[in-house]
């Protein structure tokens, strides 16, 4: 049963990263998987938390406290699953300059992403209809570039999820 997981995965895995290749693609995936990376989420909920009107200052703030806490469990458990990253491990991955060499599982991007999003998207409801397809584009964006697998990005939509589900609960 694992090993069929596995192959599933690298077939997904493959069809992202090789086979939707395309020049547009190149240009759009390395620009917006920045947008799950540590400058911008940082930058973007602690400028909108000081500076914005409510109730984007309040999904702001609760939007900062998730990205602070949902990295407690990444960093947890990208020290005690010790996952290669795919370009490493797989033939012929394409994957794009200054590759990252930590591990692999799960997702920080991804997971700082969702758990900034979800504030925002429980606070403002409307908003889902722009940050949640822009979610699932920096996660996939992460497959694309070579740099995880599905599942790796998949766990870090669900830590992102459920920590930015619990800031808003305990601080809505």
């Amino acid at each position: 049963m694992l090993y069929r997981l596995k192959m599933i995965e690298n077939q997904i895995f493959f069809f992202i990263n090789v086979r939707l290749k395309n020049k547009i693609l190149d240009i759009i995936m390395t620009n917006i998987t920045h947008l799950g990376g540590a400058l911008f989420t940082i930058c973007i909920t602690l400028a909108l938390s000081i500076f914005a009107s409510a109730p984007w200052k309040h999904a702001a703030f609760m939007s900062l406290v998730s990205l602070s806490l949902s990295h407690i469990p990444v960093a947890v458990i990208k020290k005690t699953y010790k996952r290669l990253r795919p370009y490493l491990v797989i033939k012929h991955v394409i994957t794009y300059k200054n590759p990252l060499k930590d591990h692999s599982f799960p997702s920080g991007h991804t997971t700082a992403i969702f758990s900034i999003i979800i504030p925002f998207v429980i606070s403002i409801p409307v908003m889902s209809i722009l940050l949640l397809p822009l979610g699932f584009v920096v996660a996939l964006s992460r497959i694309y570039l070579g740099l995880h697998y599905p599942s790796d990005v998949f766990a870090g939509l669900i830590i992102g999820t459920l920590t930015g589900i619990s800031v808003t609960s305990f601080l809505g």
